[in-house]
């Protein structure tokens, strides 16, 4: 296939370099990076198995290389490229082909060095939520604001890692809303407390959430006791979701029917109509790319593919829990990562 990328990860994968004015042109046995001058230097000392061609005129260097190949045909994401973009390739009057999540497609088996890249970043990221939860022992009568700011510190340990998201932290009605913003709510005993975040590990991600009651004291265990009988039954009930979709998970299977199992458990339950997102999506290079979790995907999950399972029940107005682990297809079945 012959293609054209513009995407920072897609190029990533395709070459072990980007930066934020590039394009990559693969076909025939000839590849090109094209970048300005700012980035010449540095891509010519990391990229091996493509040319670097440095331009002012990107779109342009790329049409007098595709023009001097005599190729016909093209494939394109439209995902990538804006309106004025593609305008400026198809100055080129050749046959651009669409390709919907080109670089997803290709990159949604991992490696074996790709599940152990991201198994570091996972592992990474657990350590991250150690070290931090035992610094809210001591945060009581903090706001959100203040303690989405000390995550943020705690998870990419003061600089050295880059975050795959901004991380969420959210108290009780706050963490009825799945993405939620941090507010001026301040962290009292009797909390709930709702943690979503993840770091990247040489540029791949991870993702993890945890849903605690701040007492006396918080940990971020799966097993927890709230003091509200209603949010304990919610609780459960997801707890009772992930493990179930865990157990379940198939190479084999339709994604929309690993969706189902824990769907079919919340519905069941006084929650029904509460879990009101997907049940995961695919992580990588991107912290949410294929293969997507939901009721309406019919892809085939295989070995090799990494996604989180992250059932979650939502309440405006009172409360929000999720729990959300990463695994992986091996021989079949799912393997917590």
């Amino acid at each position: 296939m012959n293609y054209i990328l513009k995407n920072e990860n897609a190029v990533y994968y395709e070459c072990g370099f980007s930066c934020d004015n590039e394009l990559f042109i693969a076909f025939n046995n000839e590849r090109y990076f094209i970048t300005d001058a700012r980035y010449t230097t540095e891509a010519k000392e990391q990229i091996k198995n493509a040319e670097v061609v440095e331009a002012r005129n990107l779109y342009k260097a790329a049409r007098e290389i595709i023009r001097k190949s005599g190729v016909k045909r093209i494939y394109y994401d439209p995902n990538d490229f804006s309106c004025a973009d593609f305008s400026e390739l198809s100055k080129l009057r050749i046959d651009w082909r669409k390709s919907v999540h080109l670089s997803w497609k290709k990159r949604v088996i991992k490696s074996e060095e790709e599940i152990a890249l991201i198994k570091r970043s996972v592992e990474l990221n657990a350590e991250a939520f150690d070290v931090f939860v035992k610094k809210l022992q001591e945060c009581e009568g903090w706001s959100e604001k203040r303690l989405h700011f000390e995550a943020i510190a705690y998870l990419s340990r003061f600089g050295e890692y880059n975050l795959s998201f901004d991380p969420i932290f959210a108290i009780d009605e706050n963490a009825a809303k799945p993405h939620a913003l941090p507010s001026e709510k301040r962290l009292e005993k009797g909390d709930l407390v709702l943690f979503d975040a993840g770091i990247k590990y040489k540029r791949y991600c991870s993702d993890r959430t945890r849903t605690a009651f701040y007492g006396e004291g918080i940990q971020f265990g799966k097993e927890q006791r709230f003091s509200n009988p209603k949010i304990q039954k919610a609780y459960d009930v997801v707890q009772k979701a992930q493990e179930r979709a865990i157990e379940a998970a198939r190479s084999g299977m339709r994604a929309k029917d690993l969706d189902k199992v824990a769907r079919e458990i919340i519905d069941k339950s006084e929650f029904k109509g509460a879990f009101v997102h997907s049940l995961g999506h695919g992580v990588g290079l991107d912290i949410h790319e294929m293969p997507f979790i939901n009721a309406r995907n019919e892809q085939i999950l295989e070995d090799g593919m990494v996604f989180t399972i992250e059932p979650g029940i939502y309440i405006p107005g009172e409360f929000g829990i999720r729990i959300e682990d990463m695994v992986v297809l091996r021989n079949g079945r799912a393997e917590v990562l």
